[in-house]
């Protein structure tokens, strides 16, 4: 049978009549296949009808959290933890939706760590809610003895660098650790040497790509990420030749790191002839950004096709919508932002930004703006172009619309956003919320603007599309494929709240 809206609708239909056991099993059908919006009604009213049943109140809890309602997520997952309290699936997910909500969640995951120990989302959720809790050292000591047990879990690897990247310490000190006792380990090797480039430390990385290339061998992934690192360093010799050592690319991600050397070397051509081979098989529109800049060098009319419509952006104001104190806002915002340096992959430069989806969070202010932002959205939808027939943003179904990620940025004293895409979304977003007074700079640079469109570290030559100036309660609306970044500012604070609109369903 062909999963599509017809389908979902009939079984949703169905549940009320089944038994708690089949409504269960077939409630799980629609989370899986995507259907989170119509399962909710259906779920709401069997957690009424069955309020002891545990299964019934998980079901709910899983639905609530895909349709991106926090707040009933955890409500949920905590009636149903303390209906079945030994359930290891159950207890993980209280405290996990416990975390997203902003309540306190070291104990249930301390919970559900005693029913599930060798689980390790458990271990790496509650290391995150330790660092909410302000106990970021503590994590990071929990998360290290762990790896000098087991030094093969690459997801505690990637946690601890994480925690490690915005509260001090070396990002990659336990991957270093790990190949101390093995060295010829090519899963750590490329760990290690991804987690420098997230860190933006592209010497660290190169030197690291020459130390697996000692112990491993002559690869191809070894010499296409020296490549790389040449490339950011902007060694365009030393890239060149370590690329063409790594042989053709047998990936979308190969091929990207290519035409991104090739734009970055002013080869547009060159760049643009691998994205028409390329671009056939980039399912995930990470080649899209850089087609922009490509065909907008060599003069390729799918550049105008791509970006050029007026419609992709949207510029709202919602200072008068928001209502209320946007100073009290920012005083909320600033207790979020506990760290003292950004996420090691995130474009933020100078400042701090939360983490988890700051619109999950239990509380009043921030669900009255999610409901807000959502109903702009929607407008914003309503007046975008038509279709066009592969185009990544003007796609055929344009909704259900989720939130997918929501976070708050502050920016200080000459910080920015580099210019970057978020290609796992379908539209992007930034909210401004505390202004410095000092934006547009006393020339008209434009300073702290956001810019639209262009790449300063890929295609300096390639001007933005548009320049958006900030003003308290403006939201701004843009294709995540779009490149976008900040101007730098001289001082004060820049905070914004950002989120991304997931890619809508195109099954129907």
């Amino acid at each position: 049978m062909p999963i599509d809206l017809a389908w979902a609708e009939t079984v949703a239909a169905t549940l009320p009549a089944l038994s708690p056991d089949r409504a269960f099993a077939r409630g799980l059908e629609l989370i899986n296949a995507d259907f989170p919006e119509i399962l909710l009604p259906v779920a709401i009213a069997l957690g009424r009808s069955h309020r002891g049943d545990p299964r019934m109140a998980q079901l709910l809890g899983l639905a609530a959290r895909a349709v991106g309602d926090g707040p009933l997520a955890y409500r949920s997952f905590r009636r149903a933890a303390r209906l079945a309290p030994a359930d290891p699936l159950i207890a993980h997910s209280h405290a996990h939706t416990a975390l997203e909500a902003g309540h306190p969640a070291t104990e249930l995951f301390v919970a559900a760590r005693r029913l599930s120990p060798q689980d390790g989302t458990v271990v790496t959720g509650f290391a995150a809610a330790l660092v909410a809790a302000g106990r970021a050292s503590e994590a990071d000591r929990m998360l290290t003895d762990i790896l000098r047990a087991n030094p093969q879990w690459m997801d505690g690897h990637r946690a601890l660098a994480q925690i490690r990247g915005q509260f001090g310490g070396d990002v990659v000190g336990s991957v270093a650790e790990a190949l101390a006792a093995a060295p010829r380990d090519p899963g750590l090797h490329a760990l290690g040497i991804d987690l420098l480039f997230q860190a933006r430390q592209h010497d660290a990385a190169a030197r690291a790509c020459a130390v697996a290339e000692t112990e491993l061998g002559d690869q191809p992934w070894i010499a296409r990420m020296a490549g790389h690192a040449a490339s950011e360093l902007s060694d365009h010799a030393a890239a060149d030749i370590a690329l063409a050592r790594s042989g053709p690319p047998d990936t979308v991600t190969d091929a990207s790191l290519l035409v991104r050397h090739a734009l970055r070397c002013e080869r547009a051509e060159e760049a643009a002839a691998l994205l028409d081979a390329w671009l056939p098989h980039d399912h995930g529109h990470s080649l899209v950004p850089y087609a922009s800049l490509a065909w907008r060098l060599v003069g390729d009319p799918r550049a105008e096709w791509l970006e050029g419509d007026p419609s992709l952006v949207g510029v709202y104001d919602l200072r008068r919508d928001i209502g209320g104190d946007l100073a009290g806002l920012a005083r909320r915002l600033r207790v979020l932002h506990n760290a003292i340096s950004p996420p090691i992959d995130q474009s933020v430069r100078g400042g701090t930004q939360t983490d988890g989806n700051l619109l999950l969070r239990d509380d009043p202010v921030l669900q009255r703006l999610r409901t807000l932002l959502l109903e702009t959205v929607a407008t914003h939808v309503a007046r975008m172009a038509p279709v066009r027939d592969g185009h990544p943003t003007l796609v055929a179904h344009r909704g259900p619309r989720r939130i997918a990620g929501a976070w708050s940025v502050r920016l200080k004293d000459a910080g920015f956003h580099a210019d970057h895409v978020h290609t796992q979304g379908w539209l992007s977003s930034a909210l401004y919320v505390a202004l410095p007074d000092c934006l547009g700079g006393p020339a008209g640079d434009h300073a702290g603007w956001l810019s639209l469109g262009g790449s300063r570290e890929v295609a300096p030559g390639v001007p933005p599309y548009r320049l958006v100036e900030p003003k308290p309660g403006r939201l701004v609306l843009f294709p995540s494929t779009m490149w976008h970044g900040t101007r730098p500012f001289p001082n004060g604070e820049r905070m914004t709240i950002a989120f991304d609109i997931a890619r809508p369903r195109q099954n129907g």
